[in-house]
């Protein structure tokens, strides 16, 4: 059985626990700091075993060094970015798989928001651990890639079964969603949606993870029919302030 505990750590990055009970095995995927997280798996009893980056940013990969030294756990990451996370242990690329106990985590590429971020799908647990790539009505900033990488990504992502769970490193939703309803005022999915989210914030409470399904629904740049529709969403939102 699998378990996924959300930890929050610096403004709004949420860093993962992924608990496999039956070899008891944890996995901290893009641990940005190291106290917290160390502090969370103790609480809870679980031992770290793994770390599971995305992507080589520092608020991704910045608890790395301080993990391992504490807990001797493996540091698994992007090959494409091996000199970017000098960490890493083991380095794995499209079509590679890794291992918590039983549980199989297959690896697909998503380059956009940088050119070898990676992205986790635990097909048996219906989750997929995405980064910085799929965010909930939102996707990544294309720092290092381009809008027709994110296309493909997108084409990626939205071919899981409806009821995957997403599980992304920051809580972005809200101002993604406002975006989102100026994108498609008409699409009163995300008129609904936001209402859940602004309740949920207002109450100081996570909106993530969210589903395959969910994101079909409101998610504009995952909507998005063309390159060209994506590549103007994705600069208009850079330039949203509302």
């Amino acid at each position: 059985m699998i378990e996924i505990a959300r930890i929050p750590v610096l403004t709004d990055n949420y860093v993962w626990l992924v608990h496999d009970g039956e070899s008891g095995e944890t996995a901290a995927i893009d641990p940005a700091v190291a106290g917290p997280v160390l502090a969370a798996a103790e609480a809870r009893g679980w031992r770290i075993t793994q770390i599971w980056n995305t992507h080589w940013h520092p608020d991704h990969t910045g608890g790395n060094a301080e993990i391992r030294q504490a807990t001797g756990c493996t540091v698994t990451g992007p090959a494409a970015e091996a000199e970017r996370i000098p960490t890493l242990d083991r380095l794995v690329a499209e079509g590679d798989v890794v291992h918590l106990g039983g549980h199989a985590a297959r690896v697909i590429d998503v380059p956009a928001h940088t050119a070898g971020h990676i992205a986790y799908l635990m097909p048996a647990a219906k989750a997929a651990f995405v980064g910085d790539t799929l965010f909930a009505m939102g996707c990544g900033r294309l720092f290092e890639g381009t809008a027709a990488e994110m296309f493909a990504n997108m084409r990626k992502l939205e071919a899981l079964p409806d009821d995957t769970a997403v599980y992304c490193a920051h809580e972005y939703t809200q101002s993604n969603g406002r975006y989102a309803l100026a994108a498609e005022p008409g699409n009163e999915a995300i008129a609904r949606r936001m209402a859940e989210v602004d309740a949920l914030r207002a109450r100081g409470e996570a909106t993530v993870p969210t589903t395959i399904a969910l994101e079909r629904a409101t998610n504009p740049f995952m909507r998005a029919t063309s390159i060209e529709e994506l590549a103007e969403r994705r600069a208009a939102k850079d330039s949203f302030r509302g």
